[in-house]
């Protein structure tokens, strides 16, 4: 059986389950979790998981799920939908908006909201588990395990999932899955070999000065000026260290220093994030950063050393090459005109953490999530970047169709290019 005349019969059935589908969709919108607070949304997962005959393992890593369906023998497949939320209020003014609030990590109430679209990823994976769990029998073959994973945003899910052995827990997959919606139109469909996602690296910089009263600066070590220097000085090391064709950003989201308008404070917190997409660039990158603050400190006359910390990492995702090309010639004879090559993306994520930790390949996808006729509208104008919301913004609310069936549809197609009966 050919995988699009395997995909067929399993997609018969999206008809039937389609509003399930997109309720479900609108429910987890309307009440999102932020990282490992994602009770609510894998009791949903594993509810249906296994009202459809999923082996279901719950708690992994917190709050993630896994579930296992095997028929015969056969390839093993691994597909992860990530599901939390993060500390967003929404702006969509849609009926069925978050209004939700919850404390982060720091014991802070924040407004939460679905702004990167995991209820989309958590709906399709549902839809697309129960069309394979009631797909004609002779359709497909081998081991389907499902994985809702928590905390993607935070970067720890994936690891926590690995921590509390996960390895262990579900069958070694032949191959890795995952899609993520993007602010292309819905119906789009992207595959990319090698270099999709980015590496991230987050890092706190304290410059010490010596504070002082701010009519007698030569009495001090202005840590504000110190500051302002590396600010300036970290912007060459994308365009003047890497060559053009690199692609690497740096940037300084965070400055922190004083009390007052006339006090000289003692130091200075910058806080960093850097995306590159090759190690030896990543290690190039780090490695200017830290001699340009030290260097500044130096030029200041700073009382002591620069303290640089690095708070957080995300791997690169790097799509294999065979699993690629398997996945986009499946969806080629599936999707035709509506496959594209999606660019590069300056985004990260921990999915790499799990087939990495298996040893196995994975190629991960994106789909579109902005009505068509919208998407169209902007470009004609040429004002995409400013007219359609991305994933983090406020305003990002994928529509439902046709980016349910898209997603639904993608998830089939993907894992019947190893499974196909």
């Amino acid at each position: 059986m050919t995988v699009e005349t395997a995909a067929q019969a399993v997609l018969s059935g999206l008809h039937d389950i389609r509003s399930d589908v997109e309720d479900l969709y609108r429910d987890l919108h309307a009440h999102p979790e932020l990282g490992f607070q994602e009770h609510r949304t894998a009791h949903k997962a594993a509810e249906a998981l296994r009202g459809c005959g999923y082996e279901v393992t719950e708690g992994l890593g917190g709050t993630g799920v896994t579930g296992v369906l095997t028929r015969g023998t056969g390839p093993t497949v691994l597909l992860r939908a990530d599901m939390d939320a993060l500390p967003v209020r929404e702006a969509t003014g849609l009926p069925y908006a978050s209004a939700a609030t919850a404390k982060d990590a720091d014991g802070h109430e924040r407004p939460v909201m679905h702004a990167c679209g995991h209820d989309v990823h958590v709906a399709c994976m549902v839809g697309f588990a129960r069309l394979m769990a009631a797909a004609p029998d002779g359709t497909w073959q081998g081991t389907l395990v499902v994985l809702f994973q928590p905390s993607e945003e935070n970067g720890d899910g994936a690891r926590a999932m690995l921590d509390d052995g996960l390895t262990d827990k579900v069958p070694r997959p032949d191959v890795v899955l995952a899609q993520h919606v993007l602010p292309y139109p819905a119906g789009y469909v992207g595959t990319r070999p090698g270099s999709f996602l980015s590496a991230a690296d987050n890092l706190r910089v304290t410059l010490h000065g010596r504070g002082a009263h701010g009519s007698a600066p030569q009495t001090g070590v202005d840590p504000v000026v110190m500051a302002a220097m590396c600010v300036v000085r970290l912007q060459t090391v994308a365009s003047r260290e890497t060559g053009a064709t690199t692609p690497v950003v740096v940037t300084v989201g965070s400055v922190q220093a004083g009390t007052g308008p006339n006090i000289i404070p003692d130091h200075a917190v910058l806080q960093l994030n850097v995306r590159t997409y090759d190690e030896a660039v990543r290690r190039q990158v780090l490695a200017a950063i830290e001699r340009i603050v030290r260097a500044e400190a130096q030029a200041s006359g700073a009382p002591k050393e620069p303290e640089i910390e690095h708070l957080r990492s995300f791997p690169p995702t790097v799509n294999d090459e065979g699993a690629t090309d398997t996945v986009t010639r499946a969806f080629a004879g599936h999707f035709g005109d509506d496959l594209h090559t999606v660019d590069l993306q300056t985004a990260s994520e921990d999915l790499s953490e799990i087939p990495d930790a298996f040893g196995v390949p994975y190629t991960y996808w994106g789909i579109g999530g902005i009505p068509p006729k919208t998407y169209a509208q902007a470009e004609h104008r040429g004002t995409v970047r400013q007219d359609i919301p991305s994933n983090h913004s406020p305003r990002f609310a994928p529509v439902p169709q046709p980016t349910l069936d898209t997603g639904v549809r993608a998830l089939t197609v993907g894992a019947l290019a190893w499974l196909a009966g």
